[in-house]
């Protein structure tokens, strides 16, 4: 195959970032977004060009580390995938692929593809926890927790942290990931201890953080990896609201 890609360069946070043009030949229709920039970056290497810095590890979707916009949208063309997972087949030969950052004021640009999603863990930090004694673990069946109860506190923990549904939002909202966090704690009775200081704490780190708002648009819910569902969103305010009311 046969691609033009529109790169995103820049140097640093403080300079000025642009759109640059490279033709790349000898892709393969079983490369994945990431396999191609490595691809291009052996070819500015034997140009001695700087090569494209991008975020990766696992590549098999799992982790979360890597997040490209491709074409406008976060991870890519296809619905709850992650960028590592996206292959060229997926395009035509000739194509053109404009590849950018997640654009967040929250995320800024360290170079290049690469941003500092590092907000998402001070969100996280503001209370994504819980507080147990310490010693044996405890008899998994001494808790009973209705089947539905725990398969949704499940989904809610699935999230990965990637920030897709930031870069994909018009507000560039952290709603959708702060909601999967508080909610699979809020459902499960280990996280009632901490409910309220958990729900107030990261909601204001999310807002100090520079996060926008909610406005329930959806397309975090679609290019999620994990298929995070929207109703987190709703339990989030919900159990925030009790917070606000009830003192904690």
């Amino acid at each position: 195959m046969r691609l033009r890609l529109r790169v995103w360069r820049q140097r640093d946070r403080d300079s000025p970032g642009r759109l640059v043009d490279y033709d790349v030949e000898g892709a393969h229709p079983d490369m994945s977004i990431l396999e191609l920039l490595d691809h291009l970056n052996e070819q500015l290497i034997r140009t001695g060009e700087p090569v494209v810095e991008f975020d990766h590890d696992c590549r098999e979707g799992i982790c979360g580390q890597c997040g490209v916009v491709i074409d406008g949208r976060a991870h890519g063309p296809q619905d709850h995938t992650t960028t590592c997972q996206v292959h060229l087949r997926s395009f035509s030969d000739g194509d053109t692929l404009t590849l950018e950052p997640f654009r967040a004021a929250a995320f800024p640009v360290v170079r290049d593809l690469r941003v500092d999603r590092s907000a998402l863990d001070r969100v996280l930090q503001a209370g994504a926890w819980i507080s147990t004694p310490v010693g044996g673990a405890p008899e998994a069946n001494s808790l009973p927790i209705p089947h539905d109860v725990a398969e949704a506190a499940l989904d809610a923990a699935a999230c990965i942290g990637c920030g897709a549904c930031v870069a994909s939002c018009s507000n560039a909202s952290a709603a959708l990931f702060a909601g999967a966090k508080i909610s699979h704690l809020a459902l499960l009775p280990q996280g009632q201890p901490e409910a309220r200081s958990r729900a107030r704490g990261m909601v204001e780190q999310m807002d100090a953080e520079g996060f926008g708002h909610c406005s329930l648009v959806g397309a975090c819910a679609v290019s999620c990896p994990q298929e995070i569902p929207l109703g987190v969103i709703a339990r989030m305010n919900w159990e925030y609201l009790k917070a606000r009311l009830l003192g904690g």
